[in-house]
């Protein structure tokens, strides 16, 4: 049989964890954020990006598109900020190996831009990790639908 002061420690402790684990916006149990990917069927890259989505709490849907363009077109994603793989999230588009960290400040803050972009795609970033290969920098963009960028993180 447990203590008081036991349980009431161990209930601080657990508690503690789980607070922990959501300020450092790491996936815990409860709702997963829907998010629709659309990614071309051959891409691994992708399918590891999708991976490191689901693991940070997103309830990733795959859709394989093999006309990557047409898909972005309807979308409305600026080519300047196109990429491997177009994801929709929470009324954003995000386009490339966006970090799952990015994404959840992007819809915690709800700026007024159409979406981010990791263009092009660095060695590094969420997805596209090399065993013993150092991380490139880059750069996050928050774009808009006329193309206009700006910086919206760093890496």
């Amino acid at each position: 049989m447990l203590s008081r002061r036991t349980f009431l420690s161990q209930a601080a402790a657990l508690l503690g964890l789980v607070s922990g684990r959501r300020l450092l916006g790491v996936a815990g149990p409860g709702p997963r954020t829907p998010m629709t990917v659309y990614r071309s069927p051959s891409c691994a890259c992708c399918a590891k990006w999708v991976d490191h989505v689901r693991a940070n709490g997103f309830a990733a849907t795959v859709r394989d598109e093999p006309d990557q363009d047409a898909v972005k077109d309807r979308l409305g994603v600026p080519r300047g900020v196109r990429s491997c793989h177009t994801a929709q999230v929470g009324g954003y588009l995000i386009e490339g190996h966006v970090p799952a960290a990015d994404i959840r400040r992007v819809l915690r803050e709800r700026p007024a831009v159409a979406g981010l972009a990791v263009p092009g795609m660095p060695v590094g970033a969420p997805g596209m990790e090399q065993p013993g290969a150092a991380p490139e920098p880059y750069e996050v963009l928050a774009f808009a639908r006329d193309g206009a960028t700006r910086i919206y993180a760093r890496h």
